[in-house]
């Protein structure tokens, strides 16, 4: 395993957050803390409670989700994308690297930052709505799975992407509007069945639902199911990338 590589390549990645923070921590963090603002402190003083827990809190796990998502895949797409745009992949290919201390680099980096924008968002939470965290363990657990998942997921959309604007069709098209419509600001409980069912077809529902019970131990469906779920997601994205790197898609032409 070569450590010095794996440094370099992370290293590299998370200078570059340094130098756009603004774009990389505040501008997430400020959005967020609009939807505390307005969702949390303003509609959710009104709002009644939600299995025994205050609106404004209940929000909380799926307002971070929804920021660990895009931010994980978009973190990790941009990184990858960047050197097969401006051809400094070949170098990286013509040293002593292997495919998987590529991955660790650029995939552990991304998942780096994914980590601490969300603890960041939860600090800030804390600011607006008062809540508190049941299961801690777990809930560092669940952060963890998902940023080294979705990182995953960002790698893989960063090598399929063959332009800027493809970077974002997925986290904005596909990502966000499942993770709204899986119970980020609601209980899928609150719908009528049929519409419960649909619902459980977004695999979003059990990264929310997971997240939510290390807070306050309620969940929408069973921590065992949030957990296989976002495992089976784990290893389907390691088998894509495990393709990608033995047949060189996108990475070699």
């Amino acid at each position: 395993m070569n450590v010095y590589a794996i440094r370099a390549i992370y290293l590299f990645e998370m200078a570059r957050m340094w130098r756009t923070l603004m774009q990389s921590v505040a501008s997430p963090v400020i959005s967020t803390s609009l939807y505390f603002v307005v969702f949390g402190s303003a509609i959710g003083s009104h709002m009644v409670d939600i299995d025994g827990v205050s609106y404004g809190a209940f929000i909380v796990p799926g307002m971070v989700m929804l920021a660990l998502l895009t931010q994980s895949i978009s973190n990790a797409s941009f990184g990858i994308y960047m050197p097969r745009f401006s051809g400094t992949i070949y170098e990286i290919h013509s040293a002593p690297i292997s495919y998987v201390e590529i991955l660790l680099g650029y995939v552990g980096a991304a998942a780096t930052k994914s980590v601490i924008l969300g603890t960041i968002m939860l600090v800030t939470a804390r600011l607006f709505v008062p809540f508190e965290i049941a299961h801690p363990v777990w809930m560092v657990s669940f952060l963890l799975l998902t940023c080294i998942t979705f990182s995953l997921f960002g790698f893989i959309i960063g090598i399929w992407a063959d332009g800027f604007e493809k970077l974002q069709v997925i986290p904005l098209m596909i990502v966000t509007p499942l993770t709204f419509l899986g119970g980020s600001f609601y209980s899928i409980n609150m719908l009528p069945p049929f519409w419960r069912t649909v619902t459980l077809f977004n695999p979003v529902v059990y990264l929310v639902s997971g997240f939510r019970w290390s807070f306050y131990g309620v969940s929408d469906v069973t921590v065992d199911i949030s957990v296989g779920m976002t495992l089976l997601f784990l290893v389907m994205c390691m088998i894509a990338v495990r393709w990608i790197f033995k047949t060189g898609y996108r990475l070699k032409a």
